[in-house]
């Protein structure tokens, strides 16, 4: 394997590690000329798979789009790289198990969302408020109580618990966080965003 720092293809694997599916084993190399340390990822290899979006069109399934999104919505929260990488990689081996030639969009993200559920639920929240393509703040809040309930950071009456305060955390987004999801340009999302921040004090409307 060729080393990306200096070009040499002379390594040797320190670590292998296979995913939890079986379907991916990542490889720990070291380069014998610069001695850096790098990743690679072995996997069987499958028939091209395509995504058929929303308005129809069809392009060339991509993990690393997956992978940039959910590294976007895991930004600044305490989620190892590693733990992001096998969970595009679930994501991945559940696409190409299931479908045969075409995926939907739709079911890419809503894999996703599990994942990131699993993950942490601020990243879960900043990519749902993309996905979902809130049309208010009213969409927004609703989904927003729904996993706070489930995160046990809402009480039974509806109201804030102590730790709903983390939801700040999330703070205006700019877009889809490179996923696979169609975001909306309207800017509604930044919206809902901005709601939450306004409510606790820290922008006027």
């Amino acid at each position: 394997m060729k080393c990306p720092r200096c070009g040499q293809d002379d390594d040797k694997v320190v670590d292998s590690r296979a995913s939890v599916e079986g379907t991916v084993i990542r490889r720990r190399r070291e380069c014998l000329a610069c001695s850096l340390r790098f990743t690679t990822y072995e996997r069987v290899e499958e028939s091209p798979l395509r995504v058929v979006k929303k308005n129809g069109n069809r392009v060339a399934f991509d993990r690393s789009r997956i992978l940039a999104g959910m590294m976007r919505a895991c930004e600044k929260l305490p989620v190892p790289q590693t733990a992001v990488e096998e969970a595009a990689a679930r994501v991945e081996a559940h696409c190409q198990a299931e479908f045969d030639r075409e995926v939907p969009s739709s079911v890419i993200g809503a894999e996703v969302m599990e994942e990131l559920r699993a993950l942490h639920h601020v990243a879960y929240v900043r990519f749902a408020s993309v996905y979902r393509e809130f049309k208010d703040v009213q969409q927004f809040m609703h989904e927003l109580q729904g996993m706070l309930e489930g995160q046990g950071l809402l009480d039974g009456s509806g109201e804030r618990a102590p730790l709903a305060a983390r939801v700040a955390e999330l703070g205006p987004t700019d877009g889809p966080p490179g996923g696979p999801a169609d975001g909306p340009a309207d800017g509604t999302v930044k919206q809902a965003g901005g709601f939450e921040r306004r409510r606790a004090g820290e922008e006027r409307p």
